[in-house]
């Protein structure tokens, strides 16, 4: 598929965005893909939530948690604009399951902390090292996603936070910003998430109850405006999970197609741009990922 000089293309239409991005397409059903820098490690923001929602969703389905026992999940703070109980002005208790559900599909902090104190960061690796699955690195709360410089410059200078993050990268991809160094920080590679997807879609090693589950809380998200509008169709389903903080942008999720075929589509991207919307930059990520999925797509040999 002289995927060499296509692969300089679209890094070159990235690149014009602004974006330095890491994106792997694979047909689940035959192994066939692409890969743009898919073993770049990468700061996953909210992706890390899927690989805790898998640890805590195996053991409800093996008895060692029960799925409709209450959880206390402290108050949050109505002023962050963030989704869910991480904006609750009082103290809840929320079941299980209904975390799970929370995290996944309105991307919900304080659920997905409150499923971190029932499967600790030591366990999420476990259970991803027994599905041979490696490349992803769970290492603390999301609480500490909400503690950037970003919080703390007024709202009109959020341009000095994503400015500081873009200046701050080294080239062994640590940084001063703790949240965005790959050694510090929960991080992952767009091939290891991909191998996730397909351990869940094809339930490599994840029980089938599990596996749905997972699949219908991915199918249920609500925030769907990064790479859907381009996989998205009449024929095209789209069930994924998004990732974003400061200059992060990513979308890791399966499209599948009305005649049955499966794609994990993964796609971790940093801008260098100093701005919080980046519609540009959304529209390039989305553009990038449809040409590769196409490239894929069409390769039936």
């Amino acid at each position: 598929m002289h995927d060499a000089r296509f692969l300089d293309s679209v890094r070159g239409d990235l690149e014009q965005a602004g974006l330095r991005a890491s994106i792997v397409v694979r047909d689940l059903d035959t192994g066939r893909g692409i890969d743009l820098d898919g073993d770049l490690a990468t700061p996953t923001a909210s992706l890390a939530k899927i690989p805790i929602a898998l640890s805590v969703l195996l053991r409800t389905a093996d008895g060692r948690l029960d799925g409709s026992s209450a959880v206390a999940v402290p108050a949050g703070d109505p002023e962050s604009g963030l989704p869910g109980t991480t904006r609750f002005r009082h103290p809840s208790v929320v079941a299980i399951d209904d975390l799970v559900s929370l995290a996944l599909t309105i991307s919900d902090n304080g659920a997905a902390d409150a499923l971190l104190g029932l499967v600790p960061p030591a366990t999420v690796s476990a259970d991803l090292d027994a599905l041979g699955i490696h490349g992803i690195a769970v290492r603390h709360p999301f609480a500490d996603l909400s503690d950037t410089p970003l919080e703390r410059f007024p709202a009109g200078e959020a341009h000095l936070a994503h400015t500081l993050a873009i200046r701050g990268s080294t080239p062994a991809h640590g940084h001063p910003i703790r949240q965005l160094d790959t050694a510090r920080t929960n991080a992952g590679t767009a091939r290891a998430f991909t191998d996730l997807l397909e351990a869940i879609w094809r339930e490599r090693g994840v029980p089938p109850e599990v596996a749905a589950r997972l699949r219908g809380h991915l199918g249920a998200s609500l925030i769907r405006h990064r790479l859907s509008p381009d996989i998205v169709a009449d024929d095209t389903v789209w069930a994924s999970k998004t990732g974003t903080l400061l200059n992060l942008r990513h979308e890791a999720g399966v499209a599948e197609h009305a005649d049955g075929r499966r794609f994990a589509i993964v796609a971790l991207s940093t801008s260098s741009v100093p701005a919080s919307a980046q519609p540009a930059a959304e529209a390039a990520l989305g553009a990038a990922t449809r040409k590769m999925h196409e490239r894929v797509r069409d390769d039936v040999g």
